[in-house]
């Protein structure tokens, strides 16, 4: 096999999970806006990703989110994505929304908020036996805002109780994926605020506890690619959370800010073996000003243009640059394959795998997008916190 044959049969493998959060209406901290034929249930939300997996043909699955994907019956809920060509991804747990969290959930100081917290985990990882889900993935908005507020280490015994008990009530196929986030809403001292902290307390747990790196989490300046080569190394990255920032956590569309960002966490996750692993490639976006379902595809296309030019590095003349100490043209090395145009490469992979070679055009051309201003009319549409 050729390498751009090699470099094909790899792209066709690739899943990009899609948040069904990223389908509803979102904004800033100061206004949500709403846009017309968003999803007004999660049925809605994944009438709209199996779109994105009709014209990307990478997007299988669907992450939920509870309680904002709360239905009565989730094992009808899969069914439904299946008869859409999808499935039902990881199951998010919810610790942030209630005002019984205002001072933590799971590190709270009342014994009575933890158990509440706890038992919220435990009802995802009962959603997860219901709907095939493999991971719970797991972010905690807890912290302090000021000095001597809370017992730092005490917080943390709290949090290692509250996820011990969780990881024994997973199955032996069902993963905790902990993720961490510097700052926000927490100001003085957030409680996983890094990949040190999440590590530490996954490898205490356990082989079902692994990292997520949300892309958007981290301190201005921080080499992220060292990040995922560190924790592939240890066998510890769970999945990504994919999404641009240019000051915080922005959830910009993946690739928008720093697509040369994006290539590099690439390029190590298939050094690594993530790309042939369990590692999971999901997206955690916020649309508010453009339209959901286009900038979700182009979010995925982002993705599959960094991992097609990241398969692309000649690794064996890095290597050999490398060793030379050549630093130089081992750089350039790198350069090239991030400065070729895959466009051409991916339109052909779509189109052997019986695709639309442009999926923004495909889906534009679909009426889709006209359909749904037109049919969903009334209700309450999906969003933060509904």
């Amino acid at each position: 096999m050729t390498e751009r044959a090699a470099v094909k049969a790899a792209l066709k493998t690739q899943a990009v999970e899609t948040p069904s959060w990223a389908y509803g209406n979102s904004g800033t901290r100061f206004k949500v806006f709403a846009q017309q034929g968003v999803p007004r249930d999660p049925r809605e939300k994944l009438d709209d990703a199996a779109k994105v997996h009709e014209f990307t043909g990478v997007a299988p699955t669907v992450a939920l989110h509870i309680p904002w994907d709360r239905v009565d019956d989730y094992a009808a809920l899969a069914r439904h994505a299946e008869e859409r060509g999808l499935r039902l991804g990881a199951i998010n747990s919810n610790t942030f929304q209630d005002d019984d969290y205002r001072l933590g959930s799971v590190c709270h100081p009342d014994a009575a908020v933890r158990m509440k917290a706890v038992d919220h985990l435990l009802e995802c990882v009962d959603i997860m036996d219901a709907t095939g889900s493999k991971d719970l993935k797991l972010w905690f908005a807890d912290g302090t805002n000021y000095p001597g507020q809370d017992d730092i280490r005490a917080r943390q015994d709290r949090l290692a109780e509250a996820l011990a008990e969780v990881y024994e009530r997973l199955g032996d196929d069902q993963r905790m994926l902990l993720e961490y986030k510097l700052f926000e809403p927490a100001f003085y001292a957030t409680d996983v605020p890094d990949w040190g902290t999440a590590y530490a307390h996954c490898l205490k747990l356990g082989p079902k506890a692994q990292v997520v790196v949300d892309t958007g989490h981290h301190a201005p300046g921080t080499n992220i690619e060292f990040i995922v080569a560190t924790l592939l190394r240890e066998g510890k990255l769970g999945g990504f959370d994919f999404n641009s920032r240019f000051y915080a956590d922005d959830d910009l569309m993946a690739g928008a800010a720093d697509p040369f960002q994006l290539f590099r966490i690439m390029y190590e996750v298939v050094r690594g073996g993530g790309f042939t692993s369990d590692v999971a490639f999901m997206l955690d976006q916020c649309h508010n000003v453009e339209s959901k379902i286009p900038a979700i595809i182009r979010s995925v296309m982002n993705v599959q243009e960094a991992t097609a030019k990241a398969l692309l590095v000649d690794r064996s003349a890095l290597a050999e640059a490398q060793r030379a100490g050549d630093v130089l043209e081992a750089n350039a090395v790198l350069t090239d394959a991030f400065s070729t145009d895959v466009r051409p490469l991916l339109r052909e992979v779509r189109e052997e795998m019986g695709l639309d070679p442009d999926p923004m055009r495909a889906y534009a051309r679909s009426g889709w997008a006209e359909k749904i201003v037109a049919e969903r009319v009334g209700g309450e549409q999906a969003g933060w916190g509904a």
